[in-house]
Formats: structure tokens, C-alpha cells, sequence
């Protein structure tokens, strides 16, 4: 078979949200829970650390590169069959909606809270009011991006199926 323009275009989508899915379920599966048994202090401070140190350009490609590859593809298929298209816009408005606007809008304002304090300068009562204020609400957010980067992920793998035809 030989791949052309629009089967590398989508081929890239579905790895990045593969990335992107494996990511939410990595950090969903061994990275809250385990920092989520440290003390109140240790907790935020690694959370921030964790916060700073994720933003860089190979998180930023994978993290918005469904989003941009997923602009192209709907644009790139738009004269393929009528399901194919529709589907891979339900992919798309999952991602985006479950990923990016929850990201935008939920974790990184919560994020910003989180880092614009210098733990070390807070009492304990600060410290555990930060961590409530926090904790709970990010994970439940960052649950929602899960679910969706990985419902995203098998309806494009799904997909591969139809694009051949």
C-alpha cells in the first residue's frame, strides 16, 4: 500500500493521541497516587516541580498535536465518505473538548495557583488549605482528560479501518 499525503497526516494524529492517552493514563495510574501519599508539603512541592518541568516542546507537540493534526485531517478527508468524516470529527470534538478545553480552563488555572506560592514560606494550615484547594479538583479534571484522550485514541484507531476503502 502506498501511504499518500492524507494516510501520514492521519497516521501522525493517531500516534500523537495515542502519546497524548498514555500519557493521561500514566500520570492517572502511578503519578497522583503516589504523590498523593506524601505529606501536604512534599505533595505540593513535587506537584509543582512536575508542573515546570512538563512544559517543554515535546510535551506541547504531543499535547496540542492532536488538536492541529486533528484541524488537518478533517480538512484533508473532508471529500472522503460521509462516516469516516463524522467520525473522526466525534474523535476530535473528544479531544478537544476533553483534553484541551479542561486543560485550559480547569488544570492550568489550577496549576498557576499552585505555583504562584513559595511553599516555603507558608504555615501548615496554608500548606493544607493549598492542598485541598488543589488536589482533589485537579485529579478529577485530569480523570475527565484520561477518559477522554483514550475514547479519542480508539475511535481514530477504529478509524484505520475505514481509511483504506
Amino acid at each position: 500500500m502506498e501511504l499518500s499525503l492524507q494516510h501520514i497526516v492521519y497516521l501522525l494524529l493517531v500516534v500523537c493521541t495515542g502519546l497524548s492517552a498514555g500519557l493521561c493514563f500514566t500520570w492517572f495510574n502511578s503519578v497522583t497516587p503516589g504523590i498523593g501519599r506524601l505529606d501536604d508539603l512534599d505533595f505540593l512541592m513535587s506537584f509543582q516541580q512536575m508542573n515546570r518541568a512538563i512544559l517543554n516542546p515535546a510535551f506541547f507537540a504531543v499535547f496540542f498535536g492532536p488538536f492541529f493534526l486533528g484541524l488537518v485531517n478533517l480538512f484533508l478527508f473532508k471529500n472522503t465518505s460521509s462516516s469516516f468524516w463524522w467520525w473522526l470529527l466525534i474523535a476530535f470534538l473528544i479531544y478537544f473538548v476533553g483534553v484541551v478545553l479542561v486543560t485550559v480552563l480547569g488544570n492550568v488555572p489550577l496549576n498557576e495557583i499552585l505555583d504562584k506560592h513559595n511553599l516555603k514560606t507558608l504555615n501548615e494550615v496554608k500548606i493544607k488549605d493549598l492542598r485541598n484547594t488543589f488536589e482533589t479538583k485537579w485529579n478529577q479534571l485530569h480523570f475527565i482528560r484520561t477518559i477522554t484522550s483514550i475514547l479519542s485514541f480508539i475511535t481514530l484507531v477504529i478509524l484505520t479501518t475505514q481509511i483504506t476503502k
